[in-house]
C-alpha cells in the first residue's frame, strides 16, 4: 500500500547510506547502466541522469571497492533481510510478482 503523502529521502542520505551504490552495483551495473549523483558548488546533491553503456558486453563496475563501500553494502544487506521477512509475512512475497503472461 502506498501512503497518501509521499515521503522522500534526501539524495545525500540515499548516497551516504549505500542505497545508490547497491542499486548500481547489484542491478544497474550488470545491465550496463548507472544512476549518477551530481554535487553542486554549494555541496547540494541531486540525481543527474542514467549512464548508458548497455552496448558494453561486460556492463559496468566500480573498479576497486574499499572498506567503506563494504560497510555500506553490508548495512543495506541487513536492512534488505529485515524488510524481506516483514514483506513475506505481510504480503506473501518479497519482490512483487509480475502477472502471468497469457499469450
Amino acid at each position: 500500500m502506498m501512503p497518501e503523502e509521499i515521503k522522500r529521502i534526501d539524495v545525500a542520505e540515499f548516497r551516504k547510506r549505500g542505497y545508490l551504490q547497491e542499486m548500481n552495483r547489484q542491478f544497474l551495473h550488470p545491465l550496463g547502466m548507472a544512476i549518477e549523483v551530481i554535487v553542486d558548488d554549494d555541496g547540494n546533491e541531486r540525481f543527474g541522469g542514467v549512464w548508458d553503456y548497455r552496448d558494453d558486453e561486460e556492463g559496468m563496475s566500480y573498479g576497486d571497492l574499499g572498506v567503506d563501500d563494504a560497510i555500506k553494502g553490508r548495512m543495506v544487506e541487513v536492512e534488505m533481510k529485515e524488510k524481506a521477512a516483514t514483506r513475506l509475512k505481510l504480503l506473501g512475497y518479497v519482490i512483487q510478482p509480475l502477472p502471468e503472461d497469457e499469450r
